[in-house]
C-alpha cells in the first residue's frame, strides 16, 4: 500500500497540463501522414504552435556531392510547400498556428536542434513498428526519438486509426492509463488527467498484477480476489483529490503478462489513447538498443496512439 508520503505526493500533483508547442517529424510516408493528423488535432485543442519538420539526411548524399544534397533539399521544400497548401485548402490547419521546417544533416541531431530552438514539448512520430519473436522494431529514427527524447513522445503506430480519434464527438471514449505505481507512472498521471479533460474522455486506471503462484483453482481465485481489493485501493489513492475529471474514472485490476493484458484491455475498451510513464533508467541513452519491455511492446502493438512521459 502507499505510504502517507506517497499519497501526499500524489494528492499534490497538478492535474492540468498545458502545451505551447508540438512537433511532428515527417518523411511524407503514410505513417507520418497519420501522425500529422493526430498532432494537428492535439495542437488545436491545446492552442499550441504546430511544427512540421523534415530533415534531408546527409548520409549518402554527401558522398554524391554538395549538388546532390542541395537538389534533394530543393525537391523536399517543394513537397513540403505542396503539403502545406493542401492542408490550408482542406481546412486542416484552421485555428492552428504553424510552421513548416526543412533542414539538412543528421536527422536526430537536426530534430534536437529544432526542439531546442522552438521549445517543443510534444514530439509526434509515425511508425511501421512490428512485434517479432525476439525483438521489437520501431524504425531507426523513430526508435531513437522514443529512446532519447526528454520531451513527451506520442507514437502513432501501424494499428492506430488513420484519422485522429481525439477529434471525434461520438460519445465518451476511454483513455487508458496503465500504471505500476512507479515515479515514472506518477509523473505521467497529470498528463493523462489533462488529456482526458481536454478531450472529454474517461480515464481508465489499470494495474496488471502478476498471476497467483497457487496450484489449486480455489487458492488462485482467493489470491486474485485479495490482490484485486488491495490494488484497487492503491489505484484510488493514486488519483489526486483535486483532479476534477470531467468524467467519472474507472479502475481496473487484471492478472497476467503486463504487455499482453494492457494490449488486450486497450482492444476491448476501444481505447483512443494510452498514456504511460517511461523510466529513463531502463530506456536511457546508455542502451544501444531497446529491450522488449512492456512499454516498447505496447507502443509497437497498440490499437491507438501512445503517449509516453519520461520521468
Amino acid at each position: 500500500m502507499q505510504t502517507g508520503e506517497d499519497k501526499m505526493s500524489s494528492l499534490n500533483t497538478p492535474n492540468d497540463v498545458s502545451f505551447r508547442s508540438i512537433m511532428v517529424a515527417t518523411d511524407f510516408s503514410e505513417a507520418s501522414l497519420k501522425a500529422q493528423r493526430h498532432s494537428i488535432t492535439i495542437a488545436r485543442h491545446f492552442h499550441a504552435k504546430f511544427y512540421m519538420a523534415h530533415i534531408v539526411s546527409s548520409i549518402g548524399l554527401n558522398m554524391a556531392g554538395a549538388d546532390a544534397l542541395e537538389l534533394e533539399t530543393k525537391v523536399t521544400r517543394r513537397e513540403m510547400a505542396e503539403l502545406e497548401r493542401n492542408l490550408i485548402q482542406s481546412g486542416g490547419l484552421a485555428d492552428v498556428s504553424y510552421e513548416f521546417i526543412v533542414r539538412q544533416g543528421d536527422i536526430w541531431e537536426e530534430l534536437q536542434t529544432i526542439i531546442r530552438e522552438h521549445h517543443v514539448e510534444i514530439i509526434v512520430i509515425g511508425t511501421q513498428g512490428r512485434y517479432g519473436i525476439e525483438k521489437l522494431v520501431l524504425g531507426s529514427v523513430a526508435e531513437r526519438i522514443f529512446r532519447e527524447a526528454d520531451q513527451l513522445v506520442l507514437t502513432v503506430g501501424p494499428h492506430s486509426k488513420p484519422d485522429a480519434p481525439l477529434a471525434s464527438t461520438d460519445g465518451i471514449r476511454p483513455f487508458l492509463f496503465p500504471t505500476d505505481f512507479s515515479d515514472a507512472s506518477k509523473k505521467a498521471l497529470p498528463h493523462a488527467i489533462s488529456f482526458c479533460n481536454h478531450f472529454g474522455a474517461r480515464l481508465v486506471l489499470l494495474y496488471v498484477a502478476p498471476p497467483s503462484r497457487s496450484t489449486t483453482l480455489g487458492s488462485i481465485l482467493s489470491d486474485q480476489d485479495n490482490a484485486r481489493h488491495e490494488y484497487l485501493a492503491r489505484l484510488h489513492d493514486l488519483l489526486p483529490s483535486n483532479s476534477s475529471l470531467s468524467e467519472e474514472p474507472k479502475f481496473m485490476v487484471d492478472f497476467g503478462d503486463h504487455g499482453e493484458q494492457i494490449l488486450n484491455i486497450a482492444h476491448s475498451l476501444k481505447s483512443d489513447l494510452i498514456i504511460m510513464g517511461l523510466d529513463h533508467s531502463k530506456h536511457g541513452r546508455a542502451a544501444s538498443h531497446l529491450p522488449a519491455t512492456t512499454t516498447y511492446r505496447v507502443v509497437c502493438q497498440a490499437p491507438c496512439s501512445v503517449l509516453t512521459v519520461r520521468n
